[in-house]
This record gives structure tokens, C-alpha cells and sequence, in this order.
């Protein structure tokens, strides 16, 4: 994966009111929801069945991204110069038909701050798991199927936070970050 021969940048996010939005949730806003959104909009290419954007529980706004977290996406051939970091606010989850969680922290304090949020925010790896294909409705419904808001955070589900550790920890987060997101692509339509 270190070939960095050939970058692609990741599209700018979008919020085309249009289409069904995905957002990425983690706790600043500066290592697994950014890997996550950029993964997510490099996999979904030019014409997107949904926006993708990111945010955090506890952000200081408008950071750019930290050069791990650069890195990390680099060894996946991306880059993302669009990012800043940015707290979820009640219009995101008005907007959103998903809200992709990294941590049991994360869903209890969409649970607790923005109780409307939660029948819509789940675990990155639960919704790859459980999310039926889009063949069996629109995303909105297929998200409903899965009474989110009902479901216990269990351990196997934890995308563990790279912050605060070395190059190393953030290289395996993009790496299973970016494998969970192939999956969750196919799930999108």
C-alpha cells in the first residue's frame, strides 16, 4: 500500500440535498472520521449515491489535518486538502441518513446530546456487517432496519483512536478504517 506514486485527492464534500448523507463520527475530528470520509468519497467516485462528510464529539474547529493522520492516508494513495476539523452540530444530523460511529463513547454521546441522532448512528463495523444491500430499499429504510438506537455497543465493534500514539498506530486505524470502508461502499450503492 506504500506505492505514493499515484495520489488521488479525495472530492471536496459535498451536501447535495439531493442525495442521502453518510457522516463520520469520531472524537476531534482529526484521525478516524477524516480517513474514514476521505476513503469513503475516493471509493464512491465523481457521481456519489451519497454526500460524506465528518465530524467530531469534542472538536477544536477548523484544524487541519495532522500529519499521521496524512500519512496514514498517503500510504492509501489519498489525499484530502479539503479537510477542517469540525464539531457535529444539530444540522448534520438533520441532514444525515447515517451516522458512522468509531467507539462506544461516540454513540453514548449521540445518545445523550443529540437523542435524535440515534436511531441513525451506529458503529462503523455493525453497519458494514448489518446493513442490508441496496437492492432491499432506500438507505434510509435499510438504516431503520437496524433499530440502531436499540442496539448495545459490544467490543468487537471499537475502531481503536490512533491519537496520542506514533505513525505506526495510525497506519493500522487507515488500514482497517479503509477495508471496513470498501465493504460499506458496496452497501451505498
Amino acid at each position: 500500500m506504500d506505492d505514493r506514486s499515484t495520489m488521488i485527492e479525495a472530492p471536496r464534500p459535498d451536501d447535495d440535498p439531493d442525495r442521502p448523507m453518510v457522516v463520520f463520527l469520531c472524537t476531534g475530528n482529526a484521525a478516524r472520521s477524516v480517513m474514514g470520509s476521505a476513503l469513503l468519497r475516493v471509493r464512491l467516485g465523481a457521481e456519489p449515491p451519497v454526500s460524506v462528510s465528518s465530524g467530531g464529539t469534542h472538536v477544536l474547529p477548523g484544524q487541519v489535518m495532522s500529519v499521521r493522520t496524512r500519512t496514514a492516508l498517503e500510504r492509501h494513495r489519498i489525499r484530502d486538502p479539503f479537510h477542517r476539523s469540525r464539531q457535529l452540530v444539530p444540522s448534520d444530523i438533520e441532514r444525515a441518513s447515517l451516522i458512522v460511529a468509531m467507539e462506544s463513547d461516540h454513540l453514548r454521546w449521540m445518545r445523550r446530546t443529540h437523542p435524535i441522532g440515534a436511531p441513525i448512528t451506529g458503529s462503523l463495523k455493525r453497519v458494514v456487517r448489518d446493513l442490508a444491500p441496496p437492492c432491499e430499499g432506500s438507505l434510509d429504510e435499510r438504516v431503520a432496519a437496524l433499530a440502531l438506537a436499540q442496539q448495545t455497543f459490544e467490543e468487537w465493534e471499537e475502531i481503536v483512536d490512533p491519537g496520542g500514539g506514533e505513525q505506526p498506530d495510525f497506519d493500522v486505524a487507515a488500514d482497517e478504517i479503509a477495508a471496513l470502508v470498501d465493504r460499506l461502499s458496496t452497501r451505498l450503492g
